[in-house]
């Protein structure tokens, strides 16, 4: 197992007049990691979210009458504006659907006319006729006197689209056949006004039919344009957060660079130990390190079959950067397990390890 050193702030170069300040400054650091770590999750979310519903979005447009090309160009629209179109198009599919309620109307006032309904005209006197068993057999009773009442309620309780009075009529005329005997006069009745009005029914269906086609369409693209509006401020807020990100990361760097400046000139015996520091780093952060080195010298080849690193050519930022890296990694080297991968991945990272560690030593001798 390596033998981890421990760098006080005297051995990283902090000076004891400014010890302070910098342990501020790292509590500092410390704080700017949280926040990036909180931002990068939210981060992860939202856009988790925002393939989530496009997903669903690709799934529910598979099939649907709304033309794909329209919704390439779709706009997200505002608030304001989809509240608009909702007003519109509450107020036509209210008009509509009164003017087949209209309709409708005719043809429940051309059976309700017929000699043979007057049988079903008010609710049945269960009571008075000593119909004991009538709620037994039948579970909803209904009559035409209380479908009008539905049909021309004010508060909200009538019905909402042709198709619940279409029901009910039938309701009518089927609870009358079941609870009444198939060769009574009732029965009959019933049955020869629910063919009737099945007849009457199928001259209207086509318009309904339509009816009902077209407010799934309507109630589809609003769906649609509700969702499109969604993955833009969701999409919105991502933007926020990385730019964010961004801005921390930035002011992160800042605090880096403002604590490497406040960091004595590194001596030539730290130099040399900082090169013995980076020979016992891992394959891995050995590469992290060389990357440390060649962002402050773009000519530098990480890559490179061979490595030639220089201490003394280093800047003091640099070096000082380099410093930091090391006594993190080996710490935290020294705190976990060490794991073992493959043979031939070993050996390769191995002999590259070696070649980087001879060319920091050939460099440290000539001190």
């Amino acid at each position: 197992m390596v033998s981890v050193p421990h760098f006080g702030n005297a051995e990283m170069g902090i000076s004891k007049d400014i010890g302070a300040e910098v342990e501020q400054f790292r509590c500092r650091v410390d704080e700017i990691f949280q926040k990036v770590d909180e931002l990068e999750q939210k981060v992860n979310e939202v856009e988790q979210f925002y393939l989530n519903t496009s997903k669903k979005q690709q799934s529910s447009l598979k099939g649907s009458s709304i033309g794909k090309e329209r919704d390439k160009e779709r706009h997200f629209p505002s608030i304001k504006k989809q509240q608009q179109d909702a007003l519109r198009w509450e107020a036509a599919a209210a008009k509509q659907m009164q003017e087949l309620m209209q309709q409708f109307g005719t043809i429940l006032r051309q059976i309700t006319q017929h000699k043979w309904a007057w049988p079903f005209m008010q609710p049945v006197d269960v009571k008075g006729l000593g119909l004991h068993d009538y709620y037994e057999i039948i579970e909803k009773p209904m009559d035409f006197s209380t479908i009008k009442n539905q049909m021309e309620a004010k508060d909200g309780t009538g019905y909402k689209n042709v198709r619940e009075i279409y029901d009910d009529v039938r309701l009518v005329f089927n609870n009358a056949m079941k609870y009444n005997d198939e060769g009574s006069d009732v029965h009959l009745m019933a049955k020869t006004l629910l063919e009737k009005f099945e007849e009457k029914w199928q001259h209207l269906l086509p318009k309904v039919t339509e009816e009902e086609k077209r407010r799934e369409e309507e109630e589809a693209e609003a769906q649609l344009d509700i969702q499109l509006m969604r993955e833009a401020s969701h999409a919105k807020i991502v933007r926020e957060i990385s730019n964010e990100l961004y801005e921390v990361d930035t002011h992160l760097e800042q605090l880096r660079e403002t604590i490497v400046q406040n960091c004595r000139k590194m001596s030539t015996e730290e130099k040399r130990n900082l090169g013995t520091a980076l020979a016992r780093l891992s394959m891995e952060d050995l590469n992290k390190a060389l990357d440390i080195i060649a962002q402050n010298n773009p000519g530098f080849q990480t890559l490179a079959e061979e490595v030639e690193i220089d201490i003394d050519a280093q800047s003091e930022s640099t070096l000082w950067r380099l410093k930091f890296f090391v006594k993190d990694a080996l710490e935290g080297r020294g705190k976990s397990a060490a794991s073992t991968g493959g043979n031939n991945n070993n050996n390769r990272n191995n002999k590259r390890k070696r070649e980087i560690c001879d060319a920091i030593v050939r460099t440290a001798k000539k001190e």
